[in-house]
C-alpha cells in the first residue's frame, strides 16, 4: 500500500517564507541599511524572486516596519519575563545588564538597530516615528522601574527618574556603538560598572 505524504498547508507553507524573509532582511538591513538594501538582495537571500517577496511583504517599507517589530518583540518578551523588570530599584538594573548580555551574543541584530536608527534621524525615514515613539516607551518604562525604586525605599527619592531614564539609554546605545566598532569594548562588563555606579548614586542616605 503506498505510503501517503502529507503536503504542508499553504499556511505552514506561507509562515515558513515570511520567516525566511524577515531573517534575510535583517541581514539585508544591518550590513545596507534600509536605503542601501535593495528588495532584490532580501529575495535572493530568502531564496524568492521579487514577486514572491512582494506577496507577503507588498511595499518595503512594510518589510521594514515587520522586521523591526519582530526584533523588539523578541527583547520586550526577554525583559517582561524578568521578575526584577517589574520588581524595579536595583533589580531592574540588573534586569537591563541581561538584555545587554544578550545582545552581546547578536551583533546583527544590534548592528540592526544602530544603522537604522541612524538613518532614521530625518524625518522623510519610514522608521522615524516607529523608533521615536520606541524611545519614548523604553524611556518612559525605565523611569517607572526607577519610581517603583524609589516607592519601596530603595532608591533616594529626590533624583529625577525621567532624566536617569534617558541616561541609561544613552549608555546602552553607546556602548553599543564603540563595541560595533571595536569589539574589544566589552559593552557588558562596562554596562555592569555602570549600573553599580547608579546603584551607588541611588542608594539612600543612612537615616
Amino acid at each position: 500500500m503506498p505510503r501517503s505524504t502529507k503536503r504542508p498547508s499553504s499556511s505552514a507553507r506561507g509562515a515558513r517564507a515570511r520567516d525566511a524573509i524577515l531573517r534575510a532582511a535583517t541581514s539585508v538591513f544591518a550590513r545596507d541599511g534600509y536605503r542601501g538594501g535593495p528588495l532584490a538582495a532580501v529575495a535572493t537571500a530568502a531564496d524568492l524572486t521579487q514577486p514572491g517577496l512582494l506577496h507577503h511583504f507588498p511595499t518595503k517599507e512594510s518589510l521594514l516596519l515587520a522586521v523591526l517589530e519582530e526584533r523588539d518583540r523578541e527583547g520586550a518578551a526577554l525583559l517582561d519575563g524578568t521578575e526584577g523588570w517589574h520588581r524595579g530599584g536595583p533589580a531592574a538594573l540588573d534586569a537591563l545588564q541581561g538584555i545587554v548580555d544578550r545582545n552581546a551574543t547578536n551583533r546583527e541584530l544590534v548592528q540592526l538597530f544602530t544603522v537604522l536608527v541612524g538613518e532614521s534621524v530625518s524625518d522623510g525615514h519610514p522608521a522615524h516615528r516607529y523608533f521615536a515613539d520606541r524611545y519614548g516607551r523604553i524611556r518612559t518604562g525605565t523611569a517607572e522601574a526607577i519610581r517603583r525604586g524609589q516607592a519601596g525605599g530603595a532608591f533616594r527619592g529626590d533624583a529625577d527618574a525621567e532624566t536617569l531614564a534617558s541616561l541609561v539609554l544613552a549608555v546602552m546605545d553607546g556602548l553599543q556603538i564603540q563595541w560595533l566598532l571595536d569589539p574589544s569594548q566589552d559593552m557588558t562588563d562596562r554596562f555592569a560598572l555602570f549600573a553599580e555606579m547608579t546603584k551607588h548614586f541611588l542608594r539612600p542616605a543612612p537615616a
